[in-house]
């Protein structure tokens, strides 16, 4: 009661950012009709005045209203998109160096455009950050034309990219790239024999899209370059094949929680017996200990298709947040070696850190960062503690359409799947698109196979094994009949939209089949959602969200 008169006295965080922020929206919008009566080559012409102006003293503050107005501009007569009101008020908190946290759909790549134009006129560069090279290229090549048109340039970093082509992006007035290239450059321009050599210039300011996934979910994930150890490849083969008959329980105990390893004394006479050694803690051994704990816990805590993937001969990362591959990445001290030698795939030599950083640490050495995305209330004393960031959340443009439906819960596993087969098969029966949402690479070929023995095949399986048809799989989700069966929706990035005729159905029907470790996962991706595990049984749970777009 006391909380619902204070709302009512002072209004809620969102009605205060309206307030504040609308004398600003005002100001850019009485720009515009001046604005719009210009020439393409007058338009083109602001960007040199714009900057001559803050050679003269003036600050990007004082330019903004102006400079908004005009990149707005240029986005309609290039791209077909004019900025909605709140999606100024978004430019705004970015430029301000806030978090706009703004529901999924309401065109954040769009909102970052505004930004991203303003603080490029000083000349020191803008990065615009997302979560995976496809991202980076696709917003690239749907913004950049844009930033083109009025005069400014923009290069794009990707994975394969040879330091030449780095340089030339990363002098350009607007870079997009990945969170790891990005930290990885500045690790390698760190180690760098000569100034050439280099690649980044100075830090300036950067725009982080999910910027929860990267400054909360992995802030403290180490990005790590390596040198090559000499350690021989075949030894982690010979460990494997000993972990492999080590009994639970007998010979070792696993700690779940943190997935450590315990060898009994027994557990060491028989390690020693197998690997053929008197005792495994001499000097010339003890690394050997280290490496079979690290094969029991490939064995034990790490299942394919959920932590890792393996394709091509070649053991993949799985981001549990999003559900990608993570091209690159390799677990640390023995551990990916490990799960080759489980694999039985090649073994590549174990390597010894030789520079390394935090995306904490990283983002941090940037003079300004601002962030979007949709869910980053729940984590705003965290932003504000560690970062100085406020989040800031920006109304919808229209009222949401969405119908959160309360969450059904099942005694086992195979009931909670056998009744979301039902729901699906009702659902595809009156043309719907249907989105299922799954936490696992196994759970999502589970839900298929059931799918198919009742007889519906024509369905998508979007997960890391097939993350590259992501772009043409999320584009067709909205379709009449589409059923698509995806890992962690959460920064995917791409809207699903409805097609032709389908509004009138009820939308998107969206069906999650289990509950995340992290709240804001399943906030931010209604077709990942619902249930828990107890201790001795599923207690499964299934909950269906209708989406329609307005």
């Amino acid at each position: 009661m006391f909380m619902t008169l204070l709302r009512k006295l002072f209004g809620t965080s969102r009605d205060r950012t309206i307030k504040r922020l609308t004398p600003l929206l005002r100001t850019v919008r009485s720009h515009e009709a001046r604005i719009n009566a210009m020439t393409d080559g007058q338009l083109r012409a602001q960007t040199g005045i714009f900057k001559e102006r803050l050679a003269q003293g003036e600050t990007l503050d004082d330019i903004l209203p102006e400079a908004f107005a005009v990149v707005g501009e240029a986005a309609k007569r290039v791209v077909g998109l004019r900025p909605f009101d709140v999606q100024i008020i978004g430019g705004v908190v970015l430029h301000q160096g806030g978090i706009a946290e703004m529901v999924t759909g309401e065109g954040k790549t769009l909102v970052a455009v505004m930004p991203v134009y303003l603080n490029a006129l000083s000349g020191l560069g803008v990065h615009l950050v997302t979560v995976n090279d496809y991202l980076a290229r696709r917003d690239r090549e749907w913004m950049g034309p844009i930033f083109e048109f009025l005069g400014l340039t923009v290069g794009t970093i990707q994975y394969d990219m040879n330091t030449p082509e780095r340089q030339v992006a990363y002098r350009s007035d607007i870079t997009y790239g990945t969170n790891n290239e990005l930290g990885f450059d500045y690790l390698r321009d760190n180690m760098a024999l000569r100034p050439e050599m280099r690649v980044q210039r100075e830090l300036n300011y950067a725009i982080v899209d999910e910027v929860d996934s990267i400054l909360i979910d992995e802030a403290r994930t180490p990005l790590i370059i390596s040198g090559r150890s000499e350690k021989s490849t075949d030894l982690y083969l010979k460990v494997d094949d000993v972990a492999r008959q080590l009994r639970k329980g007998v010979d070792f105990e696993l700690e779940e929680k943190g997935h450590h390893v315990l060898l009994s004394e027994d557990g060491m006479v028989n390690a020693e017996r197998l690997m053929g050694v008197d005792n495994l803690y001499t000097d010339d051994s003890l690394g050997v200990v280290h490496m079979l704990e690290q094969a029991l816990r490939a064995r034990h805590f790490y299942k394919k298709d959920v932590e890792y993937v393996v394709k091509d001969g070649e053991v993949l990362i799985v981001d549990e947040f999003t559900g990608r591959t993570m091209e690159g990445r390799r677990y640390s001290d023995g551990l990916h070696q490990a799960l080759e030698a489980k694999e039985n795939v090649p073994v590549a030599f174990e390597s010894q850190t030789v520079a390394t950083i935090t995306y904490q640490k990283f983002f941090k050495l940037y003079k300004k960062i601002a962030g979007m995305t949709g869910t980053a209330s729940t984590e705003a004393m965290e932003f504000s503690q560690i970062y100085n960031l406020e989040v800031v959340p920006v109304p919808t443009n229209l009222p949401m359409q969405r119908r959160d439906m309360n969450d059904l819960v099942f005694a086992t596993e195979r009931g909670k799947f056998r009744r979301v087969c039902d729901e699906i098969v009702e659902l595809h029966k009156t043309g719907r698109p249907i989105l299922v949402g799954t936490v696992s690479i196994e759970k999502s070929e589970l839900v298929a196979s059931l799918l198919h023995e009742r007889g519906v095949a024509e369905y998508q399986v979007l997960n890391a094994k097939h993350h590259e048809k992501e772009a043409s799989i999320v584009a067709a989700a909205g379709k009449r009949g589409a059923i698509t069966i995806a890992t962690n929706m959460a920064g995917r990035g791409t809207d699903i939209k409805l097609g032709e005729g389908v509004r009138e159905f009820g939308g998107l029907a969206i069906i999650g089949t289990e509950r995340h470790a992290s709240r804001r996962i399943d906030t931010k991706s209604p077709g990942c959602s619902v249930a828990t595990r107890s201790r001795r049984w599923w207690i499964g749970s299934v909950a269906t969200r209708w989406t329609m777009s307005p």
